[in-house]
């Protein structure tokens, strides 16, 4: 990685990305982030992807890049209302993925969120804190609580989930 910044640096990384990758939650400040102006603000050619929250970008923008050719495709797991209204632009957009917000399933998803539920619910029946308490004024848990997805204490869990979802 070359380049981590906050929400005041989006218009440099716009001009700059060729795919653009939403992992973002929605709050005030992301909600309608990625209009019209932040579109055309990518690069010819740029790619979209949203795996966050459907309102971080707006339908009718977005339909209209890929329409021009401004945009050379997009995926979107999330949509402002899924499934999308039927006259949404979004199903006549060309180069458009549009999956049902399941793009993260895997076999073992269920059973990580499983244990991690078990696992708060322990540790508020026996009074000590719960882990990715969400700060209502951020709207999402903040930075210092994130946990690390493959670190070394849950790779080999992962490394395990991921031999047994190509068995299946």
């Amino acid at each position: 990685m070359e380049f981590l910044g906050g929400p005041d640096t989006l218009p440099r990384l716009l001009d700059e990305v060729e795919v653009l990758f939403l992992a973002a939650p929605l709050t005030a400040a992301t909600r309608g982030l990625i209009d019209a102006k932040a579109l055309a603000r990518l690069r010819p050619g740029a790619i979209l992807v949203n795996t966050a929250r459907g309102a971080i970008v707006d339908e009718e923008a977005l339909a209209a890049a890929l329409t021009s050719g401004h945009l050379d495709s997009a995926a979107l797991d999330v949509t402002p209302d899924e499934p999308p209204r039927p006259d949404s632009p979004l199903w006549t957009a060309p180069r458009l993925i549009i999956t049902p917000h399941v793009g993260g399933q895997a076999a073992w998803r269920i059973d990580a969120m499983t244990d991690f539920f078990c696992d708060n619910l322990r540790r508020y029946l026996r009074g000590e804190e719960v882990r990715n308490l969400v700060d209502k004024r951020l709207g999402f848990p903040p930075p210092q609580d994130w946990p690390t997805p493959v670190g070394p204490r849950n790779a080999a869990a992962l490394e395990g989930h991921h031999r047994q979802d190509a068995a299946s």
